[in-house]
C-alpha cells in the first residue's frame, strides 16, 4: 500500500472537527477504496484550548494557516476557515503556489477568486477541489463536472440556502412571521446573529456562481447575478401561494437564453407537486436540465457531517489519484459572465397590491396592465375583517389587499405597469412581486 496521504487542515469548527472524526472513523474503508490511508497530521485554529469533539493528540499545531499551507510535510491542504479574503485566501494561494492540492468548502472564496485560483492550480500542477462549497452533502459539483459531461446544460436551479428554506417552511407550516421564524433559526444555529448573508440572497448567489461556471463554462462572478432575498415575504404571500397551488422558495437559477446566461436569485412560486416544492427545512435541492438528462438532487445542504462528507469525498479522489480541472475546462477557457437583464425573462407573476378602497381603483390597475399588454389569469381580493361584522366608517381609506396573477409576460412590462399604478396613487404600500414557475 502507498504511503499515507498527509492532510493539513485549517479551521476546526463544526465542519473541520467533523472531517477529523470522519477520517478516523472511515480510516480502513478509505484505505481499502483508495489504496492508501488518509490522515490528518497538522492543523491550524485560532484557539488551541477550545474543547473539540475529535482526537487531536497526535497532530502538529500551526498558529498561522499560511505557514501550514506551505509546510512541506503535508500532501493536501484543507481550508475550512471561510471568508473570501484574509487568511483563507492567503493560505489557499500559498498552498497552490507550493504545488499542494487544496480542498475547500469556501463558496465565497471561489465565487470571488475562483478563476485566479483555478489558474494557479493549473500552473503549479496542484488540484483545487470544492465539492463541499455548494449544497453541503449533495454531490452536485461532480455531477455537473463529470457525470453529465455528455449533456449540454440548459438550466441549473435550486434551493441552495438551508437557512432561507427553514424560515419559509416555518412560516408556511406554522403561520409565524418572518421575524419569528428568523429568531428560531438563529436559536437553532441555522442563522448567524447578522443573517444578512443568508436572507438577502448573497450566500445563494455565491453558490449559483459556482454552478453556472460548471454548467456553462463561465468565470464565477457574483456581480453577474440579479439578487433578491426573502425579507419582503409575508404570511399573506404564502397563504395566497397555497390557495393558488404553489409554494414559495428562494431559488438560484442559471439558464441559457438567446442573450446569454441569465443568473438570478429570488423568491419564486413553484407548483406544489414539483419535487423542489416538497423540499422543507434546511434541506437543499438542485435541479439540472440537460439536453439528454434532467434530474433533481436532494439532500442536506449544511451541517458538520454533511459538509465533512463532501470534503472527505474530495480527499478520497486525491488519495486515489483522480483529478479534474476545477471548473471542468481550463481556467483560460472560462468566458466572462455578464449581467443578463432579468427584465427580459418571460413568465408568470404574482403581484400583491394594497389598493385604496374607492371607486375607480380597480379600473386604474386594469388600464395600466392593459397598456403593457399584460393579461391577467386571475384576480383575488380578500377584504380585511371589520369589527363586529360591520363596515368601518373609514372603509374608503382602508386598503384592500388585491392579488393579481399574470399570464407569461416580461418583467420589464410588469415593472412599468406597477410604476404607473404607484404614480396614480391607488396603492398605499410598496407592491409585492414574485415570479412564478409553471409546468
Amino acid at each position: 500500500m502507498a504511503s499515507p496521504l498527509r492532510i493539513g487542515l485549517a479551521g476546526l469548527g463544526t465542519v473541520g472537527s467533523g472531517v477529523v472524526r470522519m477520517l478516523a472513523r472511515r480510516r480502513d474503508g478509505l484505505a481499502a477504496a483508495t489504496g492508501r490511508a488518509v490522515e490528518v497530521v497538522a492543523v491550524s485554529a485560532r484557539d488551541r484550548n477550545r474543547p473539540r469533539d475529535c482526537d487531536l493528540s497526535s497532530v502538529r499545531w500551526f498558529d498561522d494557516p499560511v505557514a501550514l499551507a506551505k509546510d512541506p510535510d503535508i500532501d493536501v491542504f484543507v481550508e475550512l476557515i471561510g471568508g473570501h479574503d484574509g487568511p483563507a485566501r492567503a493560505a489557499v494561494e500559498a498552498a497552490l503556489g507550493a504545488g499542494t492540492p487544496v480542498v475547500t468548502a469556501n463558496k465565497a472564496l471561489l465565487a470571488h477568486h475562483g478563476i485566479a485560483l483555478a489558474a494557479a492550480a493549473e500552473a503549479s500542477g496542484a488540484g483545487l477541489y470544492f465539492e463541499a462549497a455548494v449544497a453541503g452533502g449533495i454531490p452536485v459539483v461532480k455531477t455537473l463536472r463529470e457525470a453529465l459531461i455528455g449533456n449540454e446544460i440548459e438550466r441549473v436551479s435550486g434551493i441552495l440556502n438551508g437557512t432561507c428554506n427553514f424560515i419559509l417552511t416555518k412560516m408556511q407550516d406554522e403561520g409565524v412571521s418572518f421575524e419569528a421564524a428568523l429568531a428560531e433559526a438563529q436559536a437553532l444555529g441555522y442563522a448567524e446573529a447578522d443573517p444578512t448573508f443568508d436572507v438577502d440572497g448573497f450566500d445563494t448567489a455565491h453558490k449559483l456562481a459556482i454552478l453556472a461556471s460548471l454548467a456553462f463554462g463561465l468565470a464565477p462572478d457574483p456581480e453577474a447575478i440579479h439578487i433578491e432575498g426573502i425579507r419582503s415575504i409575508t404570511l399573506a404571500d404564502l397563504n395566497a401561494a397555497e390557495e393558488l397551488g404553489y409554494r414559495v422558495k428562494l431559488l438560484g437559477v442559471a439558464l441559457r437564453t438567446a442573450t446569454g446566461v441569465e443568473q438570478r436569485v429570488h423568491p419564486t412560486m413553484v407548483p406544489k407537486h414539483w419535487p423542489i416544492a416538497q423540499v422543507s427545512g434546511v434541506t437543499n435541492a438542485v435541479a439540472v436540465d440537460g439536453d439528454a438528462v434532467a434530474l433533481t438532487l436532494v439532500g442536506p445542504g449544511a451541517g458538520g457531517d454533511a459538509t465533512a462528507s463532501a470534503v472527505v469525498a474530495d480527499l478520497a479522489d486525491i488519495a486515489a489519484g483522480r483529478g479534474a480541472k476545477p471548473f471542468g475546462i481550463a481556467a483560460s477557457a472560462l468566458r466572462p459572465a455578464e449581467l443578463v437583464a432579468i427584465q427580459g425573462h418571460e413568465g408568470g407573476y404574482y403581484i400583491r397590491l394594497a389598493v385604496v378602497d374607492r371607486p375607480g381603483s380597480a379600473a386604474t390597475i386594469a388600464r395600466h396592465m392593459a397598456e403593457q399588454n399584460i393579461s391577467l389569469e386571475s384576480i383575488m381580493q380578500h377584504r380585511r375583517g371589520r369589527p363586529h361584522g360591520g363596515e368601518r366608517a373609514d372603509a374608503a381609506a382602508d386598503p384592500a389587499p388585491v392579488v393579481l396573477i399574470t399570464y407569461a409576460t416580461t418583467e420589464e412590462a410588469v415593472r412599468r405597469a406597477i410604476a404607473a399604478i404607484e404614480a396614480d396613487g391607488v396603492i398605499t404600500a410598496p407592491p409585492q412581486m414574485i415570479r412564478i414557475e409553471k409546468d
